[in-house]
């Protein structure tokens, strides 16, 4: 049993669940057509560094490695679930709370300085406020929201599990 519960086999569950979240976000925005939000740009670069982090940790076969590769991890689940939370919270505001809406990020990468995108990015914009998809009652950002969370606790396990 404790062979199925691996650090290096978790690992790669992880890699495999956080890149096929970015696979629904793509199927989400290129099939059927939701346009990504700010926050959500910066949760699929959140889903993507702990992507590529446990994929590193899982090809590895140091177990010591992939406990200490499991605190990057964490810092980058609880990075991306506080974004999931401000971006609850932006969805919960009532419409005349909401900040401006900006123009697209195509338009913004090209005019506006690269600190004003990483605020507009982290800080959430109107478009933020919208809510576009639910499944069981959570928003897109409610189960980015669990599946961080889970990432987060789980990485924890593995970082303080006793030899």
């Amino acid at each position: 049993m404790l062979s199925l519960l691996s650090a290096r086999r978790f690992h790669g569950l992880v890699a495999i669940t956080a890149f096929g979240l970015l696979g629904v976000a793509f199927y989400m925005e290129y099939q059927m057509g939701l346009e990504p939000c700010p926050l959500c740009m910066f949760q699929r670069i959140m889903f993507f560094m702990i992507g590529v982090l446990s994929l590193i940790s899982a090809l590895g076969a140091n177990v010591s490695w992939q406990r200490k590769m499991s605190w990057p991890i964490v810092v980058f689940s609880i990075f991306g679930a506080a974004l999931a939370i401000r971006h609850l919270y932006l969805q919960n505001l009532p419409t005349d709370e909401l900040p401006a809406c900006l123009p697209g990020l195509s338009y913004m990468f090209e005019v506006f300085p690269w600190q004003e995108i990483l605020q507009a990015m982290v800080m959430g914009t109107g478009e933020c406020g919208d809510v576009v998809w639910t499944f069981l009652g959570l928003s897109i950002p409610g189960w980015t929201l669990v599946a961080f969370v889970a990432m987060a606790l789980s990485n924890i396990g593995i970082a303080l599990k006793a030899k």
